[in-house]
């Protein structure tokens, strides 16, 4: 990316970092994917529970290789041959977990999280349960304002899942939200972070570069 670019985008990050502060959330910009473990093991202890919504930022930044590693006690959700009891148990015992790891559909510059999930226990998990909630963002996910945020998820977010998750739903097809009936659709649970009353349970971690949709 040109160094120009780099530079403007960094200045967004950190206008956004200071607008998660005021809003009792924790932000931080790191300059690399090292930086970025670096980052999480000063926030969580080794042998901790953790736990992880589904997200494209987790596996593109390293995030879920390092989970994988050992060093914590993984519900892991994706492992080989889990039934879907097991993964419903994970979804619940996720609220009592240390830490849980997720990324983000949109952040405002104003320092809000907006989420829009098909079941929820990804949302149900960033709004209760887990000690702390570790979003890693990528500065692609950064928005001006909350309509900003809706427009991303329509037009970008929703149709690109869609079709990751090989979805028989119209944005799937067209790319882009029609806000339609289909049994298949992810679009169900609509939340939105404004603050926290625990000013040591949220961190949102940018990097500089776009991860995921």
């Amino acid at each position: 990316m040109d160094n120009n670019l780099m530079w403007l985008n960094e200045q967004k990050i950190l206008r956004t970092i200071k607008a998660l502060e005021k809003n009792n959330m924790n932000g931080y910009l790191v300059e690399s994917k090292k930086a970025l473990i670096e980052k999480i093991e000063q926030i969580i202890k080794p042998e901790s529970k953790v736990a992880f919504g589904g997200s494209m930022t987790l596996f593109e930044s390293g995030v879920m290789d390092y989970l994988k590693k050992g060093s914590y006690n993984l519900l892991d959700r994706n492992r080989p041959g889990i039934t879907k009891e097991e993964v419903r148990e994970i979804y619940i015992n996720a609220f009592s977990s240390d830490a849980y790891f997720t990324s983000s559909n949109a952040i405002t510059e104003e320092g809000e999280l907006y989420n829009v999930d098909g079941t929820g226990n990804r949302v149900a998990a960033m709004l209760y349960g887990p000690k702390k909630v570790i979003v890693i963002a990528g500065v692609n996910k950064i928005v001006p304002t909350l309509d900003d945020a809706i427009k991303r998820n329509r037009k970008l977010s929703a149709p690109t899942n869609a079709k990751r998750l090989n979805r028989l739903t119209p944005c799937s097809k067209v790319g882009s939200c029609m806000e339609c009936n289909s049994k298949e659709r992810i679009c169900n649970e609509y939340t939105l972070i404004r603050r926290q009353a625990d000013n040591e349970r949220m961190h949102i971690i940018f990097l500089n570069e776009s991860l995921g949709y």
